[in-house]
């Protein structure tokens, strides 16, 4: 398989970059386009990666290292035709006590890291009119959280990007989307007490937390032909949580 191949659902031999795969949501994503039949590539700062996902070491907040590593991806795999900016970090502080570092440092790694892979990526999507970007937002991006100013503000922001993107790449075949999930397992749920565990699940309609694999189908989808009429769309994967927003 090559990677002229078009974009369609099942193994396609695509190239495909996910931010941010070494861990969690992002690893989950990678291994269910691996399975897919994809090729995948991940941009991320270190930590092992699963079997099959190639590893390439930039820092999202740095333009030059994101223009250098989506080049070393093009030269060793080909064009690039679905990008999932899923990177992100927290740095979780109440409003009058959040410095400006702590707020602008997770901006810059979930906002304006985002922009810089979209950026990049997009140009080889605009040279062959079709592509796929799906933006890892959260449901507290429209929610909100206390003690989570700066992060529910850079969640919040990727909305009006897939839109704008929609807007302006639309007619050439590439569609933007943000999933938004809601509570997962992961390694950080897993480490809260009990009693915060039923607080959380206690708002949730579906009574539980998310598989990490339940998000990842979800990428999966979007990603796909299937999906080809679906773009600036905010994609709740949340059990109800968020109705209405």
């Amino acid at each position: 398989m090559t990677t002229s191949q078009s974009i369609a659902a099942g193994p396609t031999g695509r190239v495909v970059v996910v931010t941010g795969a070494a861990r969690g949501i992002g690893r989950a994503i990678a291994e269910r386009f691996v399975a897919d039949g994809d090729r995948v590539a991940t941009i991320y700062r270190g930590g092992e990666l699963p079997k099959g996902v190639e590893a390439y070491v930039a820092d999202v907040t740095d333009s030059a290292a994101v223009d250098a590593a989506f080049t070393a991806i093009e030269a060793d795999m080909g064009r690039v035709e679905v990008l999932v900016a899923n990177a992100g970090v927290t740095k979780d502080q109440l409003l009058m006590r959040m410095s400006d570092e702590e707020f602008q440092s997770v901006i810059d790694v979930n906002l304006t890291g985002t922009f810089r892979c979209v950026r990049r990526a997009s140009k080889g999507m605009i040279r062959a009119r079709k592509g796929r970007i799906v933006l890892v937002g959260s449901i507290v991006g429209t929610l909100g959280g206390a003690g989570q100013v700066n992060y529910a503000s850079s969640k919040a922001a990727l909305v009006g990007m897939a839109r704008s993107i929609t807007r302006e790449l639309g007619s050439r075949g590439i569609t933007a989307n943000v999933i938004a999930p809601g509570y997962v397992e992961t390694d950080m749920t897993a480490a809260l007490s009990e009693e915060v565990r039923k607080t959380y699940l206690k708002n949730i309609p579906a009574a539980r937390f998310a598989s990490v694999d339940e998000i990842a189908s979800v990428v999966s989808f979007v990603a796909s032909d299937a999906a080809g009429y679906i773009s600036g769309a905010l994609i709740p994967v949340d059990g109800g949580l968020g109705m209405g927003h």
